[in-house]
């Protein structure tokens, strides 16, 4: 008989339901093991983000240096401005709508965190590096293998970026739920839980909503640069929208995504390059839903959320994105390095993120991978007429060999 896999989703969503049942009825000896847990978890967690950073950006940089022509610059430049000007879109959405949406909230919220029920024990676990020595040394190795003519440093590069990947999908997959179901198990015996799920229940209608909007925009340019019309652009990028739905990976989708594209009449050698690269690089969804997620936190517990602070946070959120490993929950891993060191996020904050992330993860995708679609045509209006006039140039006369 076919095994039947249990995801990661529905995994998640069942500590969630398993957290907030039993802390009404758990008494505070069967609540802190699990709290015990958790503050062990959060160590590891913390002394891994630098390690994920360096092991996670310095190939992808690498990657994206390496023999770096004309379109592979342009693309990367479309894809990083529109994935900043998506983290900017949910920022000035969330600053317009949230206040109204949590007022009343902020107290409770704020209330619950200091009166949490403490650990038996902890076991400190410092990291080996700050994130941003970590993300600045990424940079510096991933340039100069890049440019430096360094297989031994890019082929140990390869193999950090392959043991991370297989510690976050092996190890630290498998204990979100129980973490995650610790975090609620707390809240809700301090009486947190009820407040913020419902706050983000309408949060998450708002995102939805968002990433509709996104999509709209980025055909909309796309149909105004290549003189088409966006909602039939659009349109035919449904199959690949839904596979993406279905899948909750973009690596996946890249055939689905591959051949929508090509019938959106780009050239075949312009969407065989933007298409699979997007899937790493154009994050404009993912973004997007953890600048709103994060700023209804910052909200809700007086944190500070002022334009500066998140610009800063959506640039570099922008880049860390471009890190994200092909596992599920690979972006929110990547993401809680910019979360703890600009926006102060602690163990319950990152979460939170984590845990709405993953209930979203499929909307967040399926935008992605939509939007590759627009940016392929963006490319194809750029170099698909000179690559054409190349091609034609390069085949033979008649009575050539």
């Amino acid at each position: 008989m076919k095994k039947i896999r249990f995801g990661l989703l529905p995994r998640i969503i069942v500590a969630i339901i398993l957290g907030v049942a039993l802390g009404n009825v758990f008494t505070e000896a069967w609540i802190r093991p699990f709290i015990t847990f958790n503050a062990i978890f959060s160590q590891f967690l913390g002394f891994l983000i630098p390690i994920i950073i360096v092991g996670l950006v310095t190939p992808a940089i690498a990657g994206i240096g390496k023999d770096a022509g004309k379109m592979l610059v342009a693309t990367v430049a479309v894809a990083y401005v529109d994935t900043v000007l998506c983290g900017m879109l949910a920022y000035g959405t969330g600053s317009a709508l949230f206040p109204s949406m949590i007022e009343g909230m902020t107290a409770t919220a704020t209330g619950g965190a200091q009166g949490g029920i403490e650990p038996y024990f902890t076991i400190a676990i410092p990291p080996i590096l700050d994130v941003m020595s970590a993300l600045v040394l990424s940079f510096i190795m991933g340039l100069g293998i890049a440019y430096g003519n360094a297989p031994v440093l890019k082929n140990g590069a390869d193999e950090l970026m392959g043991i991370v990947s297989k510690v976050i999908e092996k190890a630290i997959i498998p204990l979100l739920p129980p973490y995650i179901f610790g975090i609620f198990l707390n809240m809700t015996a301090t009486g947190e839980a009820y407040s913020i799920m419902a706050v983000f229940a309408k949060i998450i209608v708002v995102i939805f909503i968002l990433h509709i909007l996104i999509l709209l925009y980025q055909f909309c340019v796309a149909g105004i640069v290549a003189k088409r019309n966006p909602l039939k652009l659009l349109w035919r990028m449904l199959p690949a929208y839904f596979t993406a739905l279905g899948t909750s990976s973009s690596a996946a989708t890249i055939p689905v995504t591959l051949k929508q594209t090509e019938l959106n009449g780009v050239s075949k050698d312009v969407a065989g390059f933007t298409v699979p690269l997007c899937a790493t690089i154009h994050m404009s969804g993912s973004v997007m839903k953890i600048t709103a997620c994060a700023l209804t936190i910052c909200m809700m517990k007086g944190m500070p959320h002022d334009p500066v602070l998140y610009t800063g946070f959506i640039m570099l959120l922008s880049v860390m994105m471009v890190a994200a490993p092909g596992v599920p929950g690979g972006s929110i891993m990547a993401a809680l390095a910019p979360l703890a060191s600009i926006l102060g996020f602690g163990e319950q904050d990152q979460a939170l993120m984590i845990a709405l992330y993953i209930a979203m993860d499929s909307f967040g995708t399926a935008c992605n991978v939509t939007g590759d679609g627009a940016v392929a045509i963006l490319i194809d209006k750029m170099f698909g007429k000179k690559r054409k006039q190349a091609a034609v140039a390069a085949q033979p006369v008649d009575g050539e060999a």
